[in-house]
């Protein structure tokens, strides 16, 4: 080997520590093993997981609170099977992801070679790029376009194939593209007449309302935002992870409303977020009929998905520029006619929440646990970056705690994802040190990566996981009906009774509490929230077996029976 030879696992190290990578999830295995060494030995930390699922789901969270690809490393193979899910969650999501995928030798290609599988050709019409590199003196440049790409533009997936030979190999360092470091993305405004059209729609306006969506989150404007709502008192509307944007503490915030807001405002100025099933896809009876949607994204083949007759309304750019330009066009603005009953409105669901939130009854109940567990994040100012998954778990969290800055709150997302959970919590905790993952977790989500827990205890990244245990998916079974005396077999939705998740977090080094009563879970969660540990608290709630088996928020997307 000459003085200048670089052997190939030492080249993609490089060449990913270059671009600014200083953490990468995966599983090693043949022949990536070398690769992740490589990393480790450059200064790169590599967290290990028991399932490439959770490592790529892990990968897309990081590369959403950080705004840089999260990078995953696997096996080729059955590797890179389980790691479409996360290459699906990246791309449903908008999550910039770098998949690194290990492949059998360049010159045994359909011999049948071990784990062979024609990566790229599978990937390719799920990512915005996916390669080889036609030469190991490519691979740098290689790596280069592929991360670049997953955050220009509109944020996704892209992959690269890593050949064993390659990885084992070594080139002429003098033959190989020098990689620098990952200049942050170009930003772009939006058309200027367009953008006074909309200012002057929004003048116009008798209920003029912003919906905030996790990409506004993403692209880190909310700095625009809350300068535009604070200034000229527009109420707004944000999504599940577009919390934070805006402080829900605002008096600006109408989420206690968001039924009656729908309804009632003219026109909207949606920043970041699509007209999917998440926002009822614009249409009435959840819209206005004839409601104005200035849609703002920085893909102009979003603008007039599901609304377009509003097309010619929409802003494509960088959010936080175009939000500044409306912001310009509406200098001498001020919104100050907020209809009595809309307010009135908030008021009532407040009141109405607040009375489940207090009602300590026996078993427990999805709200009251959610009180104890935001007073004790109170009581004990704990910087929390919430994660949520599952069906009622997820969707009664959403609205029981308050998030107060961007970015600090994960969840099932636009796919609507089981199985997130533990991954995104390693990710927050990576990405975010000075905050406490907190995770509220249904018990069958929680299933999908429960074995997790290890990575998190192996990593020293301390986390507050609160298992909601009904026995089942959606809602659980009667107590007698896990009777051997019973009749009937358990229906499909039923898990194990009492499942005991906290000894699964004993089990790997953790922490596990097991909670029945409001003073339980009360001591469960202050230890939680302050043991510096991976901890578990498995909370045993109400199975509501008699209540009606549905997604809330899913439901509220059916269209009324038809008449005919």
């Amino acid at each position: 080997m000459s003085l200048t030879a670089v052997a190939g696992a030492n080249l993609i190290a490089s060449s990913l520590y270059d671009l600014g990578v200083r953490v990468i999830f995966g599983i090693v295995g043949i022949p990536v093993i070398e690769v992740a060494d490589a990393c480790i030995e450059k200064g790169i930390r590599f967290i290990s997981f028991r399932n490439e699922q959770s490592a790529s789901y892990a990968a897309t969270a990081y590369g959403y609170l950080t705004g840089k690809p999260g990078v995953c490393l696997v096996v080729g193979g059955p590797g890179v099977l389980h790691a479409i899910a996360g290459i699906g969650n990246s791309t449903s999501n908008c999550f910039p992801l770098l998949l690194l995928g290990g492949s059998s030798e360049s010159h045994q290609v359909y011999k049948g070679a071990f784990q062979e599988l024609d990566q790229v050709s599978m990937l390719t019409p799920f990512t915005k790029f996916a390669g080889r590199p036609p030469s190991l003196s490519l691979l740098p440049s290689t790596i280069e376009k592929a991360y670049r790409l997953s955050y220009y533009g509109r944020p996704g997936a892209t992959y690269v194939d890593l050949p064993a030979d390659y990885i084992q190999g070594s080139v002429d360092r003098m033959e190989t593209q020098p990689v620098y470091p990952a200049s942050a993305a170009p930003k772009v405004m939006a058309d200027a007449s367009r953008v006074k059209k909309a200012a002057q729609l929004i003048r116009n306006a008798k209920l003029p309302l912003v919906i905030i969506g996790k990409g506004a989150a993403y692209g880190q404007a909310e700095g625009a935002i809350r300068e535009l709502i604070d200034e000229k008192s527009i109420p707004f509307l944000p999504t599940p992870m577009g919390k934070g944007v805006v402080p829900d503490s605002s008096p600006l915030n109408f989420a206690a409303a968001r039924s009656a807001i729908l309804r009632t405002s003219d026109v909207i100025l949606l920043l970041g977020g699509r007209l999917n099933w998440i926002l009822h896809y614009g249409e009435p009876p959840k819209f206005r009929e004839s409601v104005k949607i200035i849609q703002v994204d920085i893909a102009s083949e979003e603008i007039g998905n599901n609304n377009s007759g509003n097309a010619e309304y929409g802003l494509v750019g960088d959010i936080e520029l175009v939000v500044r330009q409306l912001s310009a066009e509406l200098q001498d603005y001020k919104f100050s006619r907020v209809p009595k009953a809309l307010m009135a409105s908030r008021e009532e669901n407040f009141a109405a929440s607040e009375k489940k939130a207090n009602n300590a009854i026996l078993p427990l109940t999805y709200q009251h646990c959610y009180r104890i567990i935001k007073d004790a994040i109170r009581a004990t100012d704990t910087r929390a970056i919430f994660v949520s998954e599952g069906a009622n778990a997820m969707d009664i969290a959403r609205s029981a705690f308050d998030v107060e800055e961007p970015r600090q709150r994960l969840d099932a997302g636009t796919m609507a994802t089981m199985g997130v959970g533990i991954g995104y919590a390693i990710a927050a905790a990576a990405a975010c040190p000075d905050h406490l993952p907190v995770c509220i977790e249904g018990d069958s989500a929680f299933g999908f990566s429960a074995m997790e827990l290890e990575t998190a205890t192996r990593s020293g990244l301390p986390m507050a996981i609160f298992v909601m245990n009904n026995n089942g998916v959606y809602h659980g079974v009667e107590p007698t009906a896990y009777s051997a005396n019973s009749a009937k077999p358990l229906p499909s939705t039923a898990l194990g009774f009492e499942t005991r998740y906290d000894l699964i977090a004993e089990a790997v080094g953790g922490k596990g509490l097991i909670a029945r009563t409001p003073e339980e879970l009360k001591q469960a969660a202050t230890t939680a929230l302050t043991n510096g540990a991976v901890t578990v608290v498995n909370v045993i709630i109400d199975p509501g077996a008699k209540t009606k088996l549905e997604f809330g928020w899913l439901a509220s997307t059916k269209k009324p029976a038809s008449k005919l």
